[in-house]
């Protein structure tokens, strides 16, 4: 082995491949075709977060933690995927479910290990300490990254 091999799994982790939970209601889905289009993004979703919850504390940081959330996988989806990226926001109440989606079914989402600050690559790890559950699975022509959290 290379030394960039053995010192690559120290440093990165695959995350789990997995499908979401099911039969959770739509509330939008969006298309972002260049970081362009990420503040109205996050904008539209913290808008339908906060549509569908309630108004207290708990509510609110709901929101914020869904907002980040997509900023984080659109991100991701644009700089390492390929455009369009599709979002989906889903609901059963219980719990918020968000779905990205890329256009490179090919290329498997990685956590990254130790970097310096600065080095950018933190989407995943911030989405994985958000999220009760972060995901990815693929479709024929495209790779989704998934995380829920719980509803306030």
């Amino acid at each position: 082995m290379s030394p960039v091999a053995d010192r690559r799994p120290a440093r990165d982790r695959a995350l789990p491949s997995r499908r979401p939970p099911r039969g959770l209601r739509l509330l939008g889905r969006w298309q972002v075709d260049d970081v362009s289009g990420l503040a109205g993004l996050r904008h539209a979703v913290r808008e339908a977060v906060s549509a569908h919850a309630s108004a207290d504390r708990a509510a609110r940081r709901t929101a914020d933690q869904v907002t980040l959330l997509v900023s984080e996988l659109a991100t991701n989806a644009l700089r390492h995927g390929r455009a369009p990226t599709v979002v989906e926001l889903r609901t059963d109440g219980r719990r918020y479910l968000l779905d990205v989606a890329d256009h490179d079914a090919g290329t498997a989402p990685v956590e990254s290990g130790a970097r310096a600050p600065g080095d950018g690559g933190f989407g995943l790890l911030i989405a994985r300490r958000l999220a009760d559950e972060v995901g990815w699975y693929t479709t024929r022509t495209t790779k989704h990254v998934w995380a829920q959290v719980p509803a306030g």
